[in-house]
Formats: structure tokens, C-alpha cells, sequence
């Protein structure tokens, strides 16, 4: 079999964006996935070795060499795994079974001398085998692969924030002017709600859990054949030595409230960053933000003076794309039929192109950034422009000096109405109040309006 090239890949995944999605192939591919059976089945086999009861003994050599199946796992024996399942592979008849084949395939690597062929998959089902290999992959693609990615788009807002902190922007309530901020205060915003989410993901990763319980969880033909053993501690310390969590109570299948909730945070944090494009994505539309030309970049096929945001629409696109999946995921794999149902087989498998448009979003999210410059220029002017909205300051300060009526009187002088800074110092001037607060409303002024903006912004 020749691999497809990318201009005929059936998905953009493989194909358009395969340079995105590189990193996670050694986490998402069908090679991957066989390679942590193989891990699962390998050390499965030396853990029942060393139970007293067996009369199964895997010297150091032999241990070195079994593990090196997995260790040393690569294209070539994929291939063979392959073979194993779809046509059959030296005296082995096709399983058409994924997980037998792999049985097969340690069968097949054991160690001169070593006579365990029957102990390999001992009392298991292929659930057994699955769940927790799915979890060794889930686990390192998004602690190795999207986890960096998200903290380095956090820092990117973070220097944001500090950098422009003190750049004062109008901001809009209802998409209408509003209270003035500053641009670096809102990017202390995403990168402060994007560290949260982090920390969610985080969380889920360490609790990623697995089960090794038979064939309708308990321990039934472990039991029959070693009824002195116990096999819930024996599972219990072989799942947690491969760094998970033991799920003691399950049906044939894992559960899997637990990659819910991580496709869950996942789908936080996205969303953090789609609310991000979107905003980012109107700062470039009102010239808030400038957006550095590519050399040779084409932004329109007629118009040939534009500069899309074509970074942020794709991170959109790829984001909203991304949690369309994790729903779907972290929503079918808590459901099965009594025991267990095939059809989670089939839906796992797609766990990876979930990640995958996550990775193309939150790089495109990122080069977006890379490109974008705030105008503070064209962001004063705005705030100039429009005096109203110190409004809110000045019928607050009156209120504080006892005008019951205050803000119907600032409401009256300004709503519907174009106003300019000249007309509101006329109605300070007229006002009843004493001289110190009368200068005082007179200081007040569009850009200097930020409340601690600055101070939140140097705080994230």
C-alpha cells in the first residue's frame, strides 16, 4: 500500500493542513494506536509474570526485548499488524480483528526460550486493551501537542496586555459606544480566561482513567482461573503504572466521563479563542488594528488592495469545526448499550481529528496575532469623536454630590443626540455645583477615561 498523496487526501486534516497536523500523528495515527496496544499487551504480560501465582518467569534479557516491540515500533511493523487483521500474515489466517492482530503480532516477537504465547491477552477483552491505549495517546497528544500551543497564545496576550495596557480604546455595550477601556486591558481579559481554561485542561489530563476488568467487568475469567488472586488490586496497579487513574467500577467499557470532561475543557478553552477571533476579527474591520501585509499574499482575486483577516476566520472555522466534534464526542462516548456496543470503536477513531482542528486553530489564531498592530491613532480620534460617553462619570459624580436628578439631566443633554465636548462642558458649567467639582468634571475627558485599566492590564 503507497501513501495517498495529499492533493487526493479525502480530508483537509491529511491533506490542505497536513503541516499543522504533523505533530499529532505519532498520537492520532492508526500506527499509534497500534503501537500502544502493543504497549498495553507487553506489559500486561511481564505484570503477570511477576504475580506469585503464574508459573510465567520473563528474565531481564526477554524483558528488554518485549518492550522493545513497542519501543522500537515502526512503520514495518504496522504493516505486519495490518496484514494480521485484513489478509492473514505468515501461519496466521486474517483476524479481521484490530486487536487480536496485535496479540498475533506479540506472539510473534516473543523471545527465543520464551514459552508464553498463552499467557499474552490472558483473560482479557479487547476492551481492556483499548481503553487504556487510547488514554496513553489522548493523554501526551494534548499535554505534548495543544497544551503548548494554548500557553504560548496566552503569553502572546499577556505581552499584549502589558505593551498597549495603557492605550485607551472606546469600548461598545450592544455593539454601541460605551465605557472607554484600553486595548491592552482586553487582551488581559482573554489571556486571563484562556489561563483559566488551561488549568481545566490541565486538570482532566491528570484524571484520565482506565479499567482492566474482563469481559463484562468483573474479573470474571480472571477469577475462575486464579480465584486467590486480587485482581482488582492487581488492575489497580497495573493501570495507575501506566500513569492513570483506576476506574473500578465499569461494564466491559470504561465509562469515559473522563475524556468527556476533557473534550469539554478543550471546548472551554476553544471557545475563549473563537470569542477572541470574533473581536479581534471587528478591531481589524474599525481600524483599530492594523494588519501587516505578506509579501506576495493575495487578500482578494479583484480587489487587490485588501488585507483579510484570514487568519482568525480560518482559527474560527477550524475552532467552531473542532467543537462541533468534541460534543459529539464527549457525548457518545458516555453512552453504550448494556455492556458495550461496537459502535464506540468506530467513534474513538475520530478523537484525532478533533484535536487536529483544534492544532489548525489555535496555530492560525496565532500567526493572526503575529500580524496585528493596534492604531492608537484611529483609536483616539473614535474616542474623541464621541464625548457622550463621559457621561457616565460625570452623572456619577453628581450623584455623589447629592444631584438626586443627576442622571436625567446628563441623559436629557445626551441620549439621541450628537453632542460634542464643548456642549458637555456648557452643561457643566451651568451646573450647581462647587468650583473644585466643577473643574473636576471639566478634567474628565473621552481618553483619559479608563478607570484602572492599566493597573489590571500590567496585573495578568
Amino acid at each position: 500500500m503507497t501513501d495517498r498523496d495529499a492533493l487526493d487526501a479525502v480530508s483537509p486534516l491529511d491533506g490542505r493542513y497536513a503541516r499543522y497536523t504533523e505533530p499529532l500523528v505519532p498520537y492520532a495515527s492508526e500506527r499509534a494506536l497500534m503501537r500502544a496496544r502493543v504497549q498495553v499487551e507487553v506489559e500486561y504480560l511481564l505484570a503477570l509474570a511477576d504475580l506469585d501465582a503464574t508459573p510465567l518467569a520473563i528474565d531481564d534479557d526477554q524483558r528488554d526485548q518485549l518492550r522493545a516491540l513497542y519501543g522500537e515500533f515502526d512503520r514495518e511493523d504496522a504493516e505486519v499488524i495490518k496484514q494480521l487483521e485484513t489478509e492473514g500474515y505468515g501461519d496466521y489466517p486474517a483476524t479481521n480483528h484490530d486487536v487480536k492482530a496485535v496479540e498475533y503480532f506479540v506472539r510473534m516477537g516473543l523471545p527465543a526460550g520464551l514459552d508464553a504465547a498463552n499467557w499474552i491477552h490472558f483473560g482479557l477483552t479487547s476492551e481492556d486493551v483499548n481503553n487504556l491505549a487510547h488514554r496513553l495517546l489522548v493523554g501526551p497528544a494534548v499535554e505534548e501537542v495543544l497544551l503548548p500551543e494554548l500557553r504560548d497564545l496566552r503569553d502572546v496576550l499577556v505581552e499584549f496586555a502589558h505593551e498597549y495596557g495603557d492605550v485607551p480604546m472606546l469600548a461598545r455595550t450592544h455593539g454601541q459606544p460605551a465605557t472607554p477601556t484600553t486595548f491592552g486591558k482586553e487582551m488581559a481579559v482573554y489571556a486571563s480566561r484562556l489561563g483559566r481554561a488551561i488549568a481545566r485542561v490541565e486538570r482532566t489530563i491528570e484524571s484520565l482513567s482506565g479499567k482492566l476488568a474482563g469481559a463484562s467487568g468483573t474479573y470474571a475469567a480472571h477469577h475462575a482461573a486464579y480465584p486467590d488472586v486480587d485482581w482488582p488490586a492487581f488492575a489497580e496497579s497495573f493501570v495507575d503504572d501506566l500513569g492513570l487513574e483506576h476506574e473500578p467500577l465499569t461494564t466491559q467499557v470504561n465509562p469515559c466521563d473522563d475524556l468527556a470532561a476533557l473534550f469539554d475543557a478543550l471546548r472551554g478553552a476553544n471557545n475563549v479563542l473563537l470569542d477572541l477571533d470574533l473581536d479581534v476579527w471587528l478591531y481589524v474591520s474599525d481600524r483599530y488594528l492594523g494588519q501587516e501585509a505578506v509579501e506576495g499574499e493575495t487578500g482578494s482575486s479583484t480587489m487587490p488592495h485588501k488585507v483579510n483577516p484570514i487568519d482568525f476566520e480560518n482559527s474560527e472555522g477550524n475552532l467552531t469545526k473542532a467543537n462541533s466534534d468534541l460534543t459529539f464526542l464527549g457525548d457518545y462516548v458516555t453512552k453504550s448499550r448494556l455492556q458495550r456496543d461496537l459502535s464506540d470503536s468506530t467513534v474513538k477513531r475520530n478523537v484525532g481529528a478533533a484535536f487536529a482542528h483544534c492544532l489548525i486553530g489555535y496555530a492560525k489564531c496565532g500567526n493572526g496575532l503575529d500580524k496585528v498592530v493596534p492604531n492608537e491613532q484611529v483609536m483616539r480620534e473614535d474616542l474623541e469623536s464621541t464625548p457622550e460617553i463621559v457621561g457616565e462619570a460625570v452623572q456619577t459624580i453628581l450623584r455623589r454630590e447629592g444631584h438626586d436628578d443627576a442622571y436625567e439631566q446628563v441623559k436629557k443633554a445626551t441620549r439621541g443626540r450628537e453632542v460634542t465636548i464643548d456642549d458637555f462642558h456648557g452643561m457643566i458649567e451651568d451646573l450647581d455645583v462647587d468650583e473644585s467639582v466643577r473643574e473636576e468634571l471639566l478634567a474628565i475627558t473621552p481618553t483619559g477615561y479608563t478607570g484602572v485599566a492599566s493597573e489590571q492590564a500590567d496585573g495578568v
